[in-house]
């Protein structure tokens, strides 16, 4: 029997992969910063997806993160900046951007189990996958004004075509919270469970989908994918340019520090005529 193509995947240091009875568990396992995101961290999620696609012993894909919270972004502190190798951000957005695509074209279903905060492109990563579980406990959050960026990893394209252009612009421009009940009743998730009864909730759900139909799975989500998420490679690419400018900017510097320091920033970009 061939060796499973998960199985040949090097190992990345804040990152769990596991295949055990046809689930591939992919865990962001960096709790001390609610799993912020590296760039090794990045390129590991996206490497095991793509190998998901094509290994045979994969039926369902389970996305997580360890501890509280689910992800709480790309890293801005000093210790990410530091674990992402001084690779530029440009290629970080590009990582990124591999990610969100190898999700929504995997052809298993992919459950993202929210049970704390997601964040920036954590919202990003839940968002592309088919399934989004989430504990009372989690809420969601653009929070990328906040330091002077857009949103990306198809944020933009996402978040819209769940909940719809008005509320999107707020989640995307007003950055604020999104508990999880309102993110049901927004279209946004799947199923709000109590926190008590997450885990056990998660395991039905991935449970049912291990018996069910893997042709079937495959074609509706091709489907409601190509119907739904028509402007997804288009808000990739808009995004990537406008992050590209935006992470040279002052207001990003600004926006970052006043973010370590704890205070409100004092951004001061201007349009470009």
């Amino acid at each position: 029997m061939p060796e499973s193509a998960v199985a040949t995947l090097a190992p990345v240091a804040g990152l769990d992969v596991t295949l055990a009875e046809g689930v591939l568990s992919v865990t962001i396992n960096r709790p001390d910063s609610l799993n912020s995101l590296t760039t090794p961290v990045i390129s590991g999620l996206a490497d095991a997806i793509e190998c998901a696609a094509n290994d045979p012993d994969v039926k369902v894909v389970r996305l997580g993160g360890a501890g509280r919270g689910f992800c709480s972004g790309a890293g801005i502190s000093a210790d990410d900046m530091s674990g992402s190798g001084g690779v530029p951000p440009d290629e970080i957005i590009i990582e990124v951007n591999r990610l969100i695509r190898a999700i929504t074209a995997l052809p298993h279903p992919a459950v993202a189990v929210v049970q704390g905060p997601a964040a920036g492109v954590g919202v990003s990563i839940a968002l592309a996958c088919d399934i989004v579980l989430a504990s009372e406990k989690a809420f969601f959050m653009l929070a990328f004004t906040k330091i002077g960026l857009m949103p990306d990893g198809g944020a933009s394209a996402l978040v819209a075509a769940a909940i719809g252009r008005i509320r999107a612009m707020r989640m995307a421009i007003l950055a604020e919270r999104l508990p999880a009940a309102e993110a049901l009743s927004a279209g946004l998730v799947t199923a709000v469970y109590p926190a008590d009864d997450f885990d056990a909730e998660v395991d039905k759900v991935i449970s049912t989908l291990l018996t069910g139909p893997v042709v079937a799975f495959a074609k509706t989500k091709d489907a409601i994918n190509t119907a739904t998420l028509t402007e997804l490679d288009a808000a990739l690419e808009r995004e990537y340019r406008g992050q590209s400018i935006l992470l040279r900017s002052n207001d990003l510097r600004e926006g970052a520090t006043a973010f370590q320091e704890r205070r409100t920033p004092n951004f001061t970009d201007q349009l470009q005529a």
